[in-house]
């Protein structure tokens, strides 16, 4: 699975596709230099007026729902609805699921409109399968994840989908198959928005993988080891996140080869 993965990252670099990300106002930096340092190319817009345009040219989707407001839950329902009128991938964050009763009948709302994939942490992939019995904590996981293994497997099959639970050991399922990712570091933790910058991520190779399944374990394998690689000349979290969008663009062959650990 390695050396696939490795091919997947190549193919990214060659073809550089456009994503559009409805995200957050904390992590868009992050998460548009990580799409540049990785080969992609980011768009950020959710203007209404400009949202079937943009979605005419993009490959995939992105939408995070970290810092919810009525105007950008309108641009994400409008952009769900078009991409699904391009047959093109979309992916959902889930930021802070069961964190309000606002927050969860907004996910329930874009989860019927059928996201490709689902990423999130343990807690947050737990509440939207009606499975967590403990309070949300803000955006931070209160849970590991592969306490969430049935809940991935659960809301995969309810909503055709493949989940994502990220954590020390990232959980990638199908309703069928599932994957895991066992690579990054604690300190990863420390860098505001990781998760977000995971997902759109995810994104860019659901771009250019057909299979969803191996687009996201392609995703969260390369962040998972550009981090662990990155933590060798990173004394905190400030020089993790630079060094982090460093090895994103320039990891090596041999670096991933040696450094990776993801099985089925």
């Amino acid at each position: 699975m390695k050396n696939k993965i490795w091919e997947n990252i190549l193919k990214l670099r060659e073809a550089s596709p456009l994503v559009q990300n409805i995200t957050n106002y904390v992590v868009m930096n992050n998460t548009a230099n990580a799409l540049l340092a990785i080969g992609a190319s980011p768009i950020m817009a959710h203007a209404h007026s400009e949202i079937s345009d943009m979605l005419k040219i993009a490959q995939s989707l992105v939408i995070n729902i970290g810092t919810l407001d009525e105007y950008w839950v309108k641009s994400m329902k409008l952009a769900a609805q078009e991409v699904e009128k391009h047959k093109k991938p979309w992916v959902l964050d889930p930021v802070g699921a069961g964190a309000s009763a606002y927050r969860d009948q907004v996910l329930l709302e874009l989860l019927a409109l059928r996201p490709s994939i689902v990423r999130g942490n343990a807690s947050e992939i737990m509440a939207l399968a009606k499975l967590n019995t403990h309070q949300s904590k803000g955006v931070d996981s209160t849970m590991a994840s592969h306490e969430a293994l049935a809940a991935a497997q659960q809301l995969a099959k309810d909503w055709q989908t493949v989940v994502c639970v990220s954590g020390a050991k990232d959980v990638i399922a199908d309703g069928q198959k599932t994957i895991y990712v066992e690579n990054g570091t604690p300190l990863m933790t420390q860098v505001t928005g990781m998760g977000c910058t995971a997902t759109a991520l995810v994104g860019a190779w659901a771009a250019i993988v057909p299979d969803m399944l191996e687009a996201t374990a392609t995703a969260m394998s390369i962040l998972s080891v550009a981090g662990e690689v990155a933590l060798r000349n990173s004394p905190g979290p400030g020089t993790l996140q630079v060094n982090i969008l460093d090895k994103l663009h320039n990891l090596s062959a041999e670096e991933y080869l040696q450094t990776a650990v993801v099985y089925e």
